[in-house]
């Protein structure tokens, strides 16, 4: 995340994928058999109509288009749908199957898109597209995704296609808000909300989606949209967290690996912004991307040193509360304890 002295291309690896659990099988596990199961089916139907929908259209673009969508992911957004869709009496409908699609195909047309701003040369574990084949094509495979989400919005009527034309509009804000950087604002408020544009806003709404399209009430419909955002905004800061302090042979990551790409989260905000010997040097050192090794390793240091852990913590912790409060508004069901867990195993994650 940007403190103003540089234009980073993303906080923390674009937008987070909360982990999902899946077994070696490919089957949901959700603590309740009964629940994982019903789980299971939808997520396969939603995933046999995404790769339908893809396949469609010009022969030169469906290689494109499938790139990402067959490298894999958690398809998080979709389960999540599907799980919100339980609290209404239409959770085996079409209409589901299709908000779940919905959400995931606009989540992969971000990730192209991202992939360009970045630079990007990996995701997922295969070649990003633009580094297969260019940026132009990037962008453009990133439009026709939008375009095929678009076309299963139509499908699902107007109040879908005005939800959605909401979305888009916070999505690129947030992608222009970081871009742009902070300016004069407050670099710490910045980093929230760039994170809620571009991480909560699209997991809300897969709560709002599947709440919706499964015919639940307006009460739990907002509930399960504000629990996606507050979600969204936990796994974020999270991976964040990890990013600088994890153990790597613990996490699989190279510690600092935002700071290399001039990207300050908020742990890192709230180290330089203390008034101490440590912020104060922090906020000398870091006025860009952190080239080399030694300064690398000085100023994760200088973090460890740092209350940016903790008061990081402290936000996330505000958050697993607001997911608390959502999910004192539903029924206290499975399908609540499973976002229940959800939301614990978030944080846990941090050890």
């Amino acid at each position: 995340m940007s403190n103003g002295h540089t234009t980073p291309s993303h906080p923390s690896g674009t937008r987070v994928e909360p982990l999902l659990a899946v077994n070696p099988a490919g089957q949901v596990e959700l603590g309740d058999p009964e629940l994982s199961a019903k789980i299971t089916v939808g997520m396969a139907q939603v995933e046999e109509l995404m790769q339908g929908e893809l396949a469609s259209g010009e022969d030169f673009l469906v290689d494109k288009v499938l790139h990402l969508a067959q490298a894999g992911g958690k398809r998080f957004r979709p389960m999540f749908a599907l799980l919100a869709a339980q609290y209404g009496e239409e959770s085996g409908s079409r209409a589901v199957i299709k908000a779940g699609a919905v959400v995931e195909i606009v989540h992969l047309a971000t990730l192209y898109h991202d992939d360009v701003m970045d630079e990007a040369e990996l995701r997922r574990g295969v070649e990003s597209a633009n580094q297969r084949w260019s940026n132009s094509i990037a962008i453009l495979a990133g439009d026709i995704l939008l375009a095929h989400a678009s076309q299963i919005m139509s499908e699902l009527g107007s109040a879908t296609v005005a939800h959605f034309a909401e979305t888009f509009g916070e999505l690129v804000t947030g992608q222009m808000r970081e871009t742009i950087g902070p300016r004069d604002e407050d670099p710490i408020e910045h980093y929230t909300k760039v994170i809620q544009e571009k991480t909560g806003v699209l997991i809300a709404s897969a709560g709002y989606l599947g709440a919706l399209h499964g015919g639940a009430s307006e009460d739990h419909i907002d509930a399960l949209r504000r629990y996606g955002s507050a979600i969204g905004m936990i796994f974020q800061i999270v991976d964040d967290i990890i990013d600088i302090f994890s153990d790597p042979e613990e996490s699989g990551k190279t510690p600092g690996t935002d700071l290399r790409e001039g990207v300050f989260t908020l742990p890192v905000l709230y180290a330089m912004a203390e008034d101490s010997v440590v912020g104060a040097e922090l906020r000398e050192r870091l006025t860009g991307p952190v080239t080399d090794d030694a300064t690398v390793d000085r100023v994760l240091e200088l973090l460890g040193r740092s209350s940016g852990r903790e008061r990081a913590v402290e936000e996330i912790n505000g958050y697993l509360q607001e997911a608390e409060k959502q999910l004192d508004r539903l029924p206290q069901n499975n399908v609540t304890a499973a976002l229940r867990s959800l939301a614990e195993f978030s944080a846990q994650r941090l050890g």
